[in-house]
Formats: C-alpha cells, structure tokens, sequence
C-alpha cells in the first residue's frame, strides 16, 4: 500500500516554485505529503490561456533531478524500443494542443465532512497550450498500428519513498485520438515541476492521468493490475485504489478492463465505483472577484470559464442572486476540444450584497449539480441535484462551493 508519511522535502519545492511562481499559493496538505500549489487569485479564471506563473502543481513524489541528453523512454508490452529526447523531437512531427487540465482532487476541500489530505478549492484548474510528438506517430514507430481494444499504461520517473510505482492507464484508443508526448508549454521549455522533460498529455482528462517525467510506456490488453509490469514494487495503486471514486469503507475491485470511461456515465451505474477519467462539466467565475465593490448602476462584465471533459460546453447560466434565478451567458472565445470555453454576461447590478454563481451544461445535457451531498448519499445523489460525497473526493463539479459574493455600493462610496 502507498504511503502518506510525510515528505520533508517538498516544502523545499513548494518555495521554489512559488518563488517562480508568483500567481499561485500553497494549499493545504494534511498529510503533508504533497507538493501543492493552486492559483491564487479568482481572476486566473478569467482568462481563457492560463500563464505557466498560475498553474497549479501537484504531486507526491520528489521532482526527479532529469538530464534532457540522457532522458529516455522504454517502450514495453506490445510495443518495443527506447525514445530519447532527439529522437522525440526529431523523428516525430510537432504538434500544439489546447488541454484544460484539473486535478482530480479539485474541490476536495468541499466535502464536509474533509475527506482525503489535499483541500483543494477549485484553485487547481488551468488551461496551457502544449507542445509536443503525437503519441499516435510514436505508437506506429514503435510497432503499435491500432487501438484493439488495448490499454496504454504510462509510467513515472519520479523516485517513491514508498514501495509503489506510479502508473496510469488510458484506453489506447484515446492515446491514439488526440494524445501527445509534450516537452513543452505556452512556448517555452516545459518546467520541471510540470513534468520535464516529456510528460504525456491527455486532453481533456483529469491531470491525473497526465503522468509527469514519463519513463516508461507500455501496451497491453488491460490496465495495469498487480505485477503487470517488469519491475520492482507495488503497480497498481494509483489506478486499480486511488482516484476511484466510491463511498466511505469501500476497497474498490481491480477491472482488467471497463467498456465505459466517461467519468459522469460511470458515475450514473456503468462501472461500480468510477476511474477519474474525462473531466466532468465544471465552471467557475473570474471576475468580479469580490476583493473589492462595484459600483450600482455601473455595467460589469461577469466573466468566467466552464469546461466539460471529453464533451463540449453547450450552455452556461449566471446567478447574481444565489440561485434564485439564471440567465444564459455568452460562450466566446477559442472553441477546442479538450480545452474550457470563455462566458460573459453584462450586469448592471443595484446596492446591496449580491452573491454570484455560474453552472454548465455539457453537449448530453448533463448540468453541475448545485451541491456534494452528505455521505448517505451514492449514486442518487446526482437525482437530487447534488455530486456525490465520496471517500477519496474526487471529480466534484458542485457550482455552489465555488461562488462569489460581491458587495455593491451606491456611486461613490467605494472609493
């Protein structure tokens, strides 16, 4: 089983990337375990490209000390060979995508009661332009033609001081759609706390599966299970245990494989307790920011971003009333796939204390639910318009805990 003693070291990578970092803050760890950052300001959500300054971190590992020259990737399983950085960049075509990517833990921290060590908000949430090799073109030159049904298991080079190693599987289908191998981000080298040199990127999923300083990749029929790779040490923790969502005192059964990986579907009873996969329908309000009052009368652009996994955003409404009442704001902006839509709704709001909320609908019709329920509640939860509370608290995507209240004064007073 994986540890959660605590890790000394990474409040030495919590200040350095802070120090880099100036657009983001340290989040609350209660196994103090876990280099966590999340962005600091509401405004970070008012933009639809989010700079590399504001971009949450999170892992559990130390940030392996990586040599770009000596870097290599074993290909195992059904496929065979070793990749090196060149090699990547050089034989490979180079290809940007769009990928708004959540940790799956975000909104943890509103789970009541707390679940789970890392108490995040809805600050780990962003969305980055990467640069990298089609996985597909490094599939094909490595011996792998097509999906079969096969899983695509990645594997990180990040030294554990546990017995586990940390390994995430992904439907070789998917890999093969719109997956890459990135070395880079926003345009510029990508940062080590963010995976250098090579991290693969799963637009659209949650970061989870966006395995950092990838070592190894291999392909076989199923998911990793226990012992499936050729290796020291536990294997399937962070797929068959962790990131499952499930209701208190559940271990969860080990699938070699599920038909359905749409987190949301998995959630309404197509796999008994769901693997974090595509992101579920989530928006959040940037600006106002309610640091400071507005003033009555005074157009104000009520700006945001929603996102919707592997599906796309089709509606977003706004609440200036606490969810009395909803009118329909604008999508614009970049429309990608995988990546979260910009809205805007122009408000001319009187006096008084105004508590502001925003709630997304994807392209199946599935909207946020407005709360996480209590943990009685399972899979009728969502029938009573509330995410269910789950032992890991994972995939929330309630619109009420991530509000905004903004106070409105009459001409004048706020200055």
């Amino acid at each position: 089983m994986a540890t959660e003693e605590p890790r000394p070291t990474r409040h030495g990578e919590i200040e350095e990337i802070l120090e880099r970092k100036d657009g983001t803050a340290e989040t609350r760890d209660e196994a103090d375990k876990y280099t966590v950052v999340g962005a600091a300001r509401r405004r970070t959500f008012a933009n639809w490209l989010t700079p590399v300054e504001e971009h949450f971190v999170c892992h559990r590992n130390d940030i392996p000390n990586a040599d770009a020259d000596e870097w290599t990737v074993s290909l195992t399983g059904d496929a065979s060979g070793t990749l090196s950085m060149d090699a990547l960049r050089e034989e490979h075509p180079a290809v940007a995508v769009a990928h708004t990517m959540e940790c799956a833990g975000n909104g943890r921290g509103q789970h009541r009661p707390e679940t789970g060590s890392v108490q995040w908000g809805f600050e780990a949430a962003a969305t980055s332009l990467w640069t990298g090799a089609p996985l597909s073109s490094v599939l094909r030159a490595h011996g792998v033609d097509s999906a079969d049904g096969r899983w695509l298991t990645a594997v990180g080079g990040d030294p554990s001081d546990g017995d586990d190693v940390f390994a995430r599987s992904i439907p070789l289908t998917k890999a093969f759609d719109d997956c890459i191998l990135a070395y880079g981000m926003n345009g510029d080298p990508l940062p080590r706390e963010h995976g250098f040199p090579v991290r693969l990127v799963v637009p659209g999923w949650y970061g989870v599966n966006n395995v950092k300083w990838v070592d190894e990749l291999r392909v076989a029929d199923s998911m990793v299970t226990e012992g499936a790779l050729d290796r020291p040490g536990e294997h399937a923790y962070w797929q068959q245990v962790a990131y499952r969502i499930h209701p208190a005192g559940v271990e969860p059964e080990t699938n070699d494989s599920v038909d359905e990986v749409d987190t949301w579907d998995q959630l309404e009873g197509a796999v008994e307790h769901p693997y974090t996969f595509d992101a579920n329908v989530k928006s959040v309000v940037g600006t106002p920011d309610g640091e400071s009052p507005v003033e009555a009368g005074e157009r104000v652009e009520v700006r945001g971003v929603a996102w919707a996994g592997d599906d796309r955003v089709d509606r977003v409404e706004v609440s200036t009333d606490g969810g009395e009442t909803w009118t329909d704001a604008e999508l614009f902006g970049p429309d990608y796939a995988g990546a979260w839509r910009l809205f805007r709704y122009d408000w001319r709001p009187g006096a008084g204390t105004h508590e502001l909320l925003s709630r997304a609908t994807d392209e199946r019709g599935r909207r946020q639910p407005a709360r996480i329920s209590n943990p009685d509640a399972w899979r009728d939860a969502l029938a009573d318009d509330a995410f269910p509370w789950n032992e890991g608290g994972y995939a929330a995507n309630a619109y009420e805990p991530n509000g905004v209240t903004v106070e409105v004064v009459d001409s004048g007073e706020g200055r």
